[in-house]
């Protein structure tokens, strides 16, 4: 197998609204040491100066005689979830060996991809060719860790350490602030759900892919997350500013333990948050919109779409 440093790399960016924080990323796209073979920037149908800029951008890029850059303007806005299926797909089409996923407000630092390619090297060197996907360690702009976006570790998390690889942990689940998925899992495994829009659709997709070996967090790959306050978020926490977001993450949550864990896990997560909710003395019309949602997701139950058949 070559190695991961000689492929071809497709970043994708997600952005919706963010123009400011888009700049910093594409500063720091432009300034890594190992640059992606292309780059795809996805507009989720963004009401600000978002997309004459990017029209500018793409006519002045400065490293079109290096890297590819393909726009993709989505007609309406589909939410992380949908921005990242459009734009793996788009990879997947261009013939991206991987896809190099992240937010519009996640810095990746100078060596972000080329330690994530030679961490997927040591990883399938470790663990064989399955390795469904590395992840890049996300801090605070501050440098502390980002507490939104700590992967899940793997009971024996350790393993890889302990042949020697010390930057590499073994993890079961990460965001999508900073994620290196090769081809061959977007043709086994599919594309992330569209249909959830945003919350857990990284969950779900990074659970999904790793049903027979685990993924793997390279932790001198550094992205920092730019995300306003570093905290991060149970159900304890809505309010009328944020309950649309939460609404998503019940259903979505809610849809995947019904349907791919079991009946009890689901009610189990439904009496999680119920008692969150209650704990954090949340309004009772706020914890009737979340109710509904968790009943929603009992009839939501997304098709897997794969990038190697033509969409419907």
């Amino acid at each position: 197998m070559p190695s991961a440093a000689t492929m071809n790399v497709a970043a994708v960016v997600v952005t919706f609204n963010r123009l400011e924080k888009l700049k910093k990323v594409l500063a720091s796209l432009e300034a890594q040491t190992r640059l992606p073979e292309q780059l795809i920037i996805v507009n989720n149908a963004s009401t600000d100066d978002t997309a004459s800029y990017l029209d500018e951008y793409e006519k002045n890029f400065s490293l079109k005689d290096k890297v590819k850059i393909t726009i993709v303007t989505l007609p309406e806005n589909a939410g992380g979830a949908g921005g990242f299926s459009a734009g793996m797909r788009k990879g997947y089409e261009l013939g991206a060996d991987f896809v190099w996923i992240f937010d519009d407000d996640g810095y990746p630092q100078p060596t972000a991809l080329e330690k994530m390619l030679v961490g997927y090297d040591h990883a399938v060197e470790g663990l064989g060719p399955d390795v469904p996907y590395v992840c890049s360690m996300v801090k605070f702009i501050d440098g502390s860790i980002s507490e939104m976006n700590n992967p899940i570790p793997t009971w024996d998390w350790g393993r890889l350490q302990a042949m020697g690889y010390d930057n590499l942990v073994m993890v079961t689940q990460c965001s999508f602030v900073s994620v290196l998925i090769p081809r061959w899992v977007m043709e086994a495994f599919g594309l992330p759900y569209k249909e959830y829009f945003i919350w857990f659709d990284d969950a779900e997709y990074t659970l999904r892919i790793t049903k027979s070996c685990p993924g793997v967090e390279v932790l001198d790959s550094v992205v920092l997350h730019d995300m306003g306050v570093n905290q991060g978020v149970n159900y304890s926490m809505v309010n009328e500013k944020n309950v649309w977001k939460f609404s998503y993450g019940a259903r979505n949550e809610g849809s995947y333990r019904y349907h791919h864990r079991s009946k009890g896990n689901y009610l189990m997560f439904c009496l999680t948050v119920w008692n969150a909710m209650r704990r954090g003395r949340v309004a009772k019309p706020l914890r009737r919109k979340i109710c509904k949602q968790l009943v929603k997701a009992i009839r939501f139950n997304p098709k897997v779409d794969f990038p190697q058949q033509s969409q419907h």
